[in-house]
């Protein structure tokens, strides 16, 4: 050890110092350019009649109660709840009620189907987070 040590010049110190402080620049700059990405998680409900959409909500922590009804047809009923991160078919005057036996849906791809009224609601992630998830689901073996 001593025979290294002999080796190195007092430069030699200065050089290792400043490569080892150049070490910690890009955990820096990782955690910096986190903190500015505080934006909210959230996800898109669709709702679809006939295939076209007639509106979307933002499902979110900060999203209000809130009660729509949809008359696909004549004769016809659908009143869609959502409530923070969560969106139901509440009621609806089909036969079956599987869209209302569905209850809750809240996570990306789940949906409801009210085959009847042609109503479907559909949850998405929004195009800004979804390149996020591939990254995460992408694990070295």
């Amino acid at each position: 050890m001593k025979h290294i040590l002999r080796q190195l010049r007092p430069f030699d110190f200065i050089l290792i110092g400043i490569t080892l402080l150049l070490s910690f620049v890009p955990a820096i700059v990782t955690y910096a350019g986190s903190q500015g990405q505080a934006a909210e998680p959230y996800l898109i409900a669709s709702i679809r009649i006939n295939g076209e959409i007639v509106e979307e909500f933002k499902l979110s922590k900060s999203t209000p109660h809130k009660e729509v009804t949809y008359y696909p047809n004549p004769g016809q009923y659908n009143i869609i709840e959502v409530d923070g991160e969560r969106i139901r078919d509440k009621e609806d005057n089909s036969p079956d009620q599987i869209a209302v036996n569905t209850g809750w849906i809240s996570k990306s791809g789940e949906i409801a189907v009210c085959l009847p009224h042609n109503l479907i609601i559909e949850i998405r992630t929004p195009e800004d987070q979804e390149s996020d998830e591939e990254e995460e689901l992408i694990l070295p073996i």
